[in-house]
């Protein structure tokens, strides 16, 4: 990675906040997302912002990587690396008789909106990037359904409501092969199962005779 302070330059040793390495690992989220990293470098690089105790520490960091989405922070100097703005609110999926899917590898803006009138939505979570480490997600199923797919070692908090409805899965198999931690991702689900259904689905457990080779 390239650096981005000269030598001897006084804004290098400056200290970093919270919320600058905070910055920072949103716009490497931002650049896996897009295929700019791959994941052992982006891994390593959030692993780098979370301990750099300095902006030259952070700067290196982001310094290769495209301007669009940076802004510096309010009263800093040029010298300072700049750091991505702040994301755009939360977006939303609707299926009203009909059948909605997110998947793949996409941005998960803080908050997301789903409805399921007499329909479905399945929300894959299981490639996607998470911009921050807790994210909202309002499911509301009228006589429809909502299904959430997340990969092990992300937290499931169901905060919603059931009436005549169902809600399931949120505390299941949450670890899998990846332990939880303080650092682990969440995902808080909130809004309502009237008549309807929302799920949580985590990845099928291995097959022991996988591990044995069979």
């Amino acid at each position: 990675m390239p650096a981005a302070f000269p030598a001897n330059d006084p804004h290098g040793t400056m200290r970093a906040s919270d919320a600058d390495r905070d910055r920072v690992a949103d716009a490497l989220r931002e650049a896996y997302a897009e295929g700019r990293l791959d994941a052992d470098e982006h891994n390593e690089r959030i692993d780098l912002a979370y301990k750099a105790k300095t902006l030259g520490e952070l700067s290196p960091l982001v310094s290769d990587l495209p301007q669009r989405h940076i802004t510096s922070p309010a009263g800093a100097p040029p010298s300072v690396p700049a750091m991505p703005a702040d994301y755009a609110p939360g977006s939303k999926i609707t299926a009203v008789f009909a059948e909605q899917k997110r998947g793949g590898r996409w941005l998960v803006p803080s908050q997301t909106i789903a409805a399921a009138v007499f329909g479905s939505v399945t929300i894959d979570l299981r490639e996607a990037v998470l911009t921050q480490r807790e994210v909202v997600i309002t499911a509301n199923a009228v006589f429809g359904s909502i299904e959430i797919k997340v990969p092990h070692g992300v937290v499931v908090r169901d905060e919603g409501t059931a009436v005549f409805g169902s809600r399931s899965g949120s505390d299941r198999n949450a670890a899998g092969d990846v332990p939880i931690t303080p650092e682990s991702p969440v995902v808080v689900l909130r809004g309502m199962a009237l008549f309807g259904e929302v799920s949580v689905r985590y990845p099928k457990p291995k097959k022991l005779g996988k591990f044995l080779g069979r």
